[in-house]
């Protein structure tokens, strides 16, 4: 009896197996329209982006936005509020990406600035050998790095329809092509260059390292 009720066990783990987790087969497909398909793709991209920042800054963003540009509808002080936002955001970019971590022998993680001589260790709580802190020299790629958060932000915000709103309430049609094919062309870009030059700082805000 035992052997048939583990055999019927299993045999509904592998069917549960072969049903994808994120698909209900009791809910019809959703017919969308061209505009439907491109707002999902925005969100996608806007989603495949954000993983390329600082996790806080973006969320920082996200939840100011709405509250700045008055939900798109901004004035001169919504507008100079918003101006701002993006502003110390795109700054946090680019000054987190020369930010890196490390751990010490016990495995505390430390979070430090990279210089040209090495690591300077924010916290104050541990002091890296020489020799050490020397790895964590800034390079050339740093730079590179923290210029392509920069833009990767600039597409995240003219992602959002209420920064866009906020700093063009009437487009015209040039510069409504302009807003769409923009981030796109960026994120398309800088999402390669990322690939093609991986950078091996896990600095604040970004994943840690397990080593």
């Amino acid at each position: 009896m035992d052997v048939n009720l583990e055999i019927e066990d299993n045999s509904m783990n592998n069917e549960e197996q072969k049903v994808p987790l994120l698909r209900n087969a009791e809910v019809p497909e959703a017919e969308r329209s061209l505009v439907q398909k491109a707002i999902s793709s925005t969100f996608q991209s806007t989603a495949h982006l954000a993983n390329l920042l600082p996790t806080g800054t973006v969320l920082a963003f996200q939840l100011l936005s709405p509250i700045f540009t008055n939900l798109g509808s901004c004035d001169s002080v919504s507008k100079s509020m918003t101006s701002a936002l993006v502003t110390l955001c795109g700054a946090s970019c680019f000054l987190l990406s020369f930010t890196d971590s490390f751990r010490d022998s016990k495995g505390n993680i430390s979070y430090g600035l990279a210089t040209f001589k090495g690591l300077w260790v924010i916290d104050g709580s541990t002091n890296l050998p020489p020799q050490v802190a020397a790895k964590y020299r800034i390079q050339f790629i740093d730079f590179m790095h923290a210029v392509m958060s920069i833009l990767v932000f600039a597409a995240i915000a003219l992602f959002d329809q209420n920064v866009v709103n906020c700093f063009f309430p009437e487009p015209s049609k040039e510069i409504q092509e302009v807003l769409t094919a923009l981030p796109v062309g960026i994120g398309v870009f800088c999402s390669m260059l990322f690939v093609a030059f991986p950078t091996e700082r896990h600095g604040i805000g970004f994943p840690l390292s397990t080593s």
